[in-house]
Formats: C-alpha cells, structure tokens, sequence
C-alpha cells in the first residue's frame, strides 16, 4: 500500500510519517510538501535507514495538477492524507488568498486526480480512501458546553477556518456526488 501524505513537513504530517512507517513496515509514504513557513525537513531528518526506504519526499504544491497527476500514476496511490494546509490565522488574515488557493484548491485539485485514477467504469477501485485533515476552527468559537460535536454547526470566525470548511465541503460533495470514499478528522 503507498499513501500520498500532503503537508508531511510539518509538526503534524511529519509525526504521522514517523508512525505510520514505524508501525507498519510493508507500507510506503509518498510525502509531499511546498516547504512554506509550517514545513522543515529537518522534522523529518530522524527517520531510521528502514523507514527512508519506505519514503519517499517530493517538494511541490498540492494546486499543481501536473504534479499531483505524476505522482498518482508514478507511485500508484492507494490513498491520500491531506495535512497540506496554510494554518496560520493571523497571516490569513493579512493575506486570504494564499489560504484560499492552498486549502480550497489544492484540496480540490488531489480529489479531481483521486477521482481520475481510482474511479473506472462507474466504480471505486477497491481499498481507496481520502482522508482530510481539517481543525476545530471550522466550529467557531467554544460554546457554554465546553466542547464541540459532530453536529455543531460549522461557524468560521477567520479566512484560514473558511478555506478549512470550505474544503471539508468540497470533501463531502464527493463523496455524496460521486461515492468517493472519504473521512474528514477536525
């Protein structure tokens, strides 16, 4: 099984490397990530000789198509974890569009190549899977409960969780258009 982890240089995606190929061992990583202000490779610098054969880096942006096209059809992707993200609320603030681009389109662009390599002859390969890697900022501010559910309402307060929901819609409307077999964690 080959994964494509998008944003697997930061805190979060680099951790999620070092489990995922510490516990299982027949399993491969594609990482890819634009290295911005979130991403170092250093996060990933103490993966063990075994594990650095199991994975594979590739610098790039998840809105580059011809990319992303490359990497489902070189590596021959089994699923996708999206922890790619422009995650910063306060530089969202100052510049929107970067986070519109990045978490809304980019994420769009890797359920479109998804849909293309796993969707044949009005069915779903078997064992496919896209997961979205999204944040309780979608939820808004914390209520009088003290925390939020599956069905609190999505209330963002800021661009960055608007591109966040934004996108975890666009996940959903795959999957209720055309069957595509996601989960979204927040």
């Amino acid at each position: 099984m080959t994964l494509l982890v998008t944003g697997c240089a930061g805190f979060i995606g680099s951790n999620f490397v070092y489990y995922y190929l510490s516990k299982y061992k027949d399993r491969t990583i594609i990482g890819l990530d634009k290295l911005t202000y979130a991403g170092n490779l250093k996060n990933l610098e103490n993966l063990s000789d075994e594990q650095k054969s199991r994975f594979k880096f590739i610098k790039g942006d998840i809105c580059n198509s011809e990319l992303v096209e490359y990497i489902f059809q070189e590596y021959d992707i089994d699923g996708v974890i999206n922890f790619a993200a422009e995650s910063h609320v306060d530089r969202s603030i100052l510049d929107p569009q970067i986070f519109l681009k990045t978490n809304i389109l980019g994420t769009q662009t890797l359920l479109d190549v998804a849909k293309k390599y796993w969707y044949k002859d009005g069915r779903w390969k078997e064992g496919k899977k896209f997961l979205q890697i999204s944040t309780d900022e979608v939820y808004g501010t914390l209520g009088p409960t003290g925390y939020f559910t599956e069905t609190t309402p999505l209330a963002p307060r800021s661009p960055y969780s608007a591109s966040k929901a934004s996108a975890d819609l666009i996940v959903m409307a795959y999957h209720e258009t055309y069957g595509m077999p996601v989960n979204i964690t927040r």
